[in-house]
């Protein structure tokens, strides 16, 4: 009997695109494994109506995938890095983090290329807090209002004209083949992503070393390195603020150094901090260690 993984996921279609590429590698790797996908209802795709700060923040979208491994029901749960609170519970571990996609953020319009030709009172469609603070900064007469539910559901919103622009995530909209519904991918010098964004996950429980041996092969170390130095940098802020955080951090192949970018503001956009810092790529967590430290004391 071949070995079986069983891999926990959400059901939104970005999701399950998520879950498939994770199976077709470990299938592509390892062809005589059986992967079977477990299909989960989250509170934060179930609830649609409310801001997420609201009722819990990005875990809502990941506790109950978490559970369906602590509780061996499921060996593996995909994410995207970016929903995943920076610290897990005890006994899971990241087994793995796949190579990153685009980064970026993408503005989605029917009507604007781009943020600039937007007009005052341009109303854009938007849940997170962080993207909300770096568009205004840029472009202070700007409406954003919030904005819930999966990307079909917003780009329905948007072509009925409920909003003149949505914010999504460049990767997701890839993901999904609709490269064709962006607008613009906006510079991370206009809107700093958010850490991990572009990158999918996968958690394992810690004391399954045949899982994590098999997820090994998926596992991109480049991809790693910048995303440990981005979520170690929001781990210490979260707790030292309440605003929102930006971070990203590119690896140079040449200088064998990763170059850690972070913003921290207010809402509204009035109030921006932002800074960076180099390091050597063997020390990723204490390069974003020393930089949150750095922008807590300013």
């Amino acid at each position: 009997m071949n070995p079986l993984i069983r891999i926990a996921t959400r059901k939104s279609p970005l999701a399950l695109w998520q879950a498939e590429y994770v199976r077709a590698q470990l299938l592509d790797h390892h062809p005589n494994l059986a992967v079977e996908l477990v299909s989960i209802s989250t509170r934060g795709d179930d609830t649609i109506d409310t801001s997420l700060r609201k009722i819990g923040g990005k875990g809502l979208f990941v506790k109950e995938l978490e559970a369906a491994l602590l509780d061996y029901h499921a060996d593996v749960a995909v994410h995207s890095l970016k929903d995943m609170p920076m610290i897990l519970p005890q006994g899971l571990v990241l087994g793995a983090i796949c190579k990153r996609a685009d980064p970026s953020d993408a503005l989605v319009s029917n009507s604007f290329r781009s943020l600039n030709e937007m007009p005052a009172g341009s109303i854009i469609g938007s849940s997170s807090l962080r993207r909300k603070c770096q568009i205004l900064a840029y472009h202070p007469s700007l409406v954003v209002k919030d904005l819930r539910g999966n990307v079909n559901t917003r780009l329905t919103k948007l072509d009925n004209g409920d909003y003149d622009a949505l914010i999504l995530a460049s990767a997701g909209l890839e993901r999904l083949k609709m490269n064709h519904r962006i607008s613009d991918r906006i510079s991370s010098k206009i809107v700093l992503p958010a850490a991990g964004q572009g990158a999918v996950a996968i958690e394992s429980r810690a004391d399954d070393p045949s899982t994590e041996s098999f997820l090994r092969a998926l596992h991109h170390h480049d991809t790693f390195r910048c995303v440990t130095a981005e979520r170690s940098l929001v781990r210490i802020l979260d707790g030292g603020c309440h605003s929102p955080v930006a971070a990203f951090a590119e690896h140079d192949a040449i200088t064998h150094t990763i170059h850690l970018r972070a913003l921290v503001g207010s809402s509204d956009g009035k109030k921006l901090l932002s800074d960076t810092l180099s390091g050597p790529m063997e020390t990723p967590e204490r390069i974003g260690e020393e930089l949150a430290e750095s922008m807590l004391s300013a």
